[in-house]
C-alpha cells in the first residue's frame, strides 16, 4: 500500500535575487522550471490543496526572484523565475539566465529539478535546449508534463506529444528521465508526483 506523503504546512520563506542569498540551512529542495505559461504556480497551489499559496497571473513572467516554499518545516519547493517569455525585457532574460545556472550549478541542497512541459502543445526547442543543459551540467530531473487535460485542436493531443517530446529527448539522454503527467485543473499526477519526490529526498538522505 503506497502512503502519499501529506503536505501539512506550506510556509513561504523568501524571494532572492541571486543564488547567494537562497536559504542556507541544508534542507533538501525541489526546483520547478518551465516557460512562463507553464503552470507552475498552479502546480505549487494543487500539492499543497491550496489556492494562493504561490502567485498566480494571467500575465506569465511574473516570478523574476527564486521564492523558497518551506513544507512541513523539513524541505523546500523553490519557485524559479519561467523563461522564454518573449516580452520580458532583454535585460530581465540575460538576468534570468545567469542567476537561474548559478542556482543550478552552485547549490548543494538540491535534490532535482522538476522541469515542467506544457503537454497540449508539441515539443518546444526551448524546453529541449533547457533539458539538455541540465543534462550536460549532471543535474537531477524529473519531467513533469502539464495540462494533460487540455487538446488544442484535432490533431494535438497530451499524449502524442509527450511521446514526440520523449522520442527527441533520447537523442541525448542513454536513460530517459523520469517523467510524470499532470493536470491542475483534475488533480492528475498529484500523489505520483509527491510520492516521487518523498523517494527522491529518502534517496537524497541516505
Amino acid at each position: 500500500m503506497r502512503v502519499i506523503p501529506r503536505l501539512k504546512e506550506v510556509e513561504f520563506v523568501k524571494s532572492s535575487g541571486k543564488a547567494k542569498d537562497c536559504p542556507r540551512d541544508d534542507r533538501p529542495e525541489f526546483a520547478i522550471l518551465g516557460r512562463s505559461n507553464v503552470g507552475k504556480s498552479s502546480l505549487i497551489n494543487v500539492l499543497a490543496r491550496k489556492k494562493e499559496v504561490a502567485l498566480t497571473s494571467k500575465k506569465p513572467g511574473k516570478t523574476q526572484l527564486i521564492n523558497h516554499f518551506l513544507v512541513n518545516k523539513s524541505w523546500y519547493l523553490v519557485d524559479l523565475p519561467g523563461y522564454g517569455f518573449a516580452k520580458a525585457p532583454d535585460s530581465a532574460r540575460m538576468d534570468w539566465s545567469s542567476f537561474t545556472k548559478g542556482y543550478f550549478l552552485n547549490r548543494e541542497t538540491l535534490v532535482a529539478v522538476l522541469l515542467l512541459i506544457d503537454a497540449s502543445v508539441p515539443p518546444q526547442k526551448i524546453d529541449l535546449d533547457c533539458a539538455n543543459w541540465l543534462g550536460r551540467n549532471n543535474i537531477p530531473m524529473t519531467l513533469v508534463f502539464t495540462k494533460c487535460d487540455k487538446m488544442k485542436g484535432k490533431r494535438t493531443r497530451p499524449d502524442e506529444n509527450i511521446k514526440n517530446f520523449q522520442e527527441l529527448m533520447r537523442q541525448n539522454y542513454r536513460e530517459h528521465p523520469a517523467w510524470i503527467m499532470t493536470s491542475s485543473v483534475t488533480g492528475l499526477g498529484r500523489d505520483e508526483l509527491l510520492l516521487h519526490m518523498s523517494q527522491l529526498r529518502n534517496y537524497w538522505d541516505q
